[in-house]
């Protein structure tokens, strides 16, 4: 199949606009015209992973973690980012990065922490704001159903566990079409009155386009009248971090070893046990420590993800519990989403896990 097919599933999956904006998610390396075969997934794109893709015949690496973050001024090979890429060009690779817009999508890479946690009740821990918009189209009743039905298809009406969601209101339309006109109702030079439906409908901005175009397709007029208002609601289904609760509170001890077996991981850096059982739990996968506040704010007992300084544990000032498992540790189970998501997608596509650990840090028990 060409590239670009599996790189819009995967930006429809996860869009990139809602990455970071210090991220490179997206097309790193390649052509989307190209015809792919084989694809290796892995957590960061390093040489070891680039000839394993050689000797496995794969055309294409989908990592976690872009190669490039910063611009490259230079392609010499004076350093590992600028030999994977010159690697990967000369062996007809393409490198695509699904980051920070993985992060930020409900199920996304929290959301496959929360799986292996067990984790029910769950929700984005700081949802994104200025990401949804509000479109009122007015449209004769008549012709409602089928121009509804064509911005929900596109989109549109989509709040939470619900679709097709909009408000409805009657009024009367009026208009005077001119003599360049071809009105679908009514007479050149006369003002005409409609009975029209008003229909109000959230959506997200990423869909904006497909939204509109299918609105124009679908309406009957031949000049579309529609208004569209940026919203500050939060949108709960795109954000940072996750929260859910345990089905039955553990101690402390109790769950941080829980934590290491389901998580498969041998060391926790943790702050003190404090006096409560653990039901509510707070993940982020990668560097978190900047929803700690929101982890207290939303009441969570334990809050897991990785990279905290050692000022930054102090922060937790007796309100929760801090248990740093690793970078590479809490985003480890990314690779396996990922394989789960484009063999459902593409069940005839050739797609295997890495064999390499690219964890950088090591231990020494």
């Amino acid at each position: 199949m060409k590239l670009k097919e599996l790189t819009q599933f995967l930006e429809e999956y996860a869009p990139l606009n809602y990455q970071e904006s210090y991220d490179n998610s997206g097309l790193i390396v390649g052509n989307n015209d190209d015809e792919i075969n084989k694809a290796l997934i892995c957590l960061d794109c390093t040489e070891a992973v680039v000839d394993e893709a050689i000797k496995e015949n794969c055309d294409v690496i989908i990592a976690h973690h872009p190669i490039v973050f910063k611009g490259l001024k230079k392609l010499n090979g004076k350093n590992y980012v600028e030999r994977v890429i010159i690697k990967a060009i000369k062996n007809s690779i393409a490198l695509y990065a699904v980051h920070t817009n993985l992060d930020n999508v409900f199920n996304g890479v929290n959301g496959k922490i929360c799986d292996k946690l067990d984790l029910i009740n769950r929700s984005i821990l700081s949802p994104k704001k200025e990401n949804l918009k509000k479109l009122a189209i007015y449209v004769p009743i008549q012709h409602a159903d089928s121009v509804k039905e064509a911005i929900f298809k596109a989109g549109a009406g989509k709040i939470g566990n619900y679709a097709n969601c909009s408000f409805n209101t009657i009024g009367n339309g009026t208009f005077k079409a001119n003599k360049n006109a071809t009105p679908f109702v009514g007479e050149q030079d006369k003002l005409h009155h409609e009975e029209e439906l008003k229909v109000e409908v959230i959506f997200d901005v990423v869909h904006q386009t497909k939204i509109l175009n299918a609105l124009v397709q679908s309406h009957p007029y031949e000049e579309v009248a529609f208004d569209i208002y940026p919203l500050d609601n939060l949108n709960l289904q795109i954000g940072s971090g996750m929260i859910g609760e345990l089905a039955n509170e553990l101690e402390p001890e109790e769950f941080l070893l829980s934590l290491k077996k389901k998580m498969n991981i041998s060391v926790i850096r943790h702050t003190n046990f404090l006096n409560t059982k653990i039901k509510k739990v707070a993940v982020c996968g990668g560097s978190g420590s900047f929803l700690l506040n929101n982890a207290i704010l939303a009441g969570a007992d334990v809050f897991i993800t990785a990279d905290f300084k050692y000022h930054e544990f102090f922060d937790a000032d007796g309100k929760i519990l801090i248990a740093d498992i690793g970078h590479f540790e809490s985003e480890q189970f990314t690779q396996d989403l990922l394989l789960e998501i484009i063999t459902e997608n593409f069940p005839n596509f050739a797609i295997r896990l890495t064999e390499h650990n690219t964890n950088p840090i090591k231990y020494l028990s």
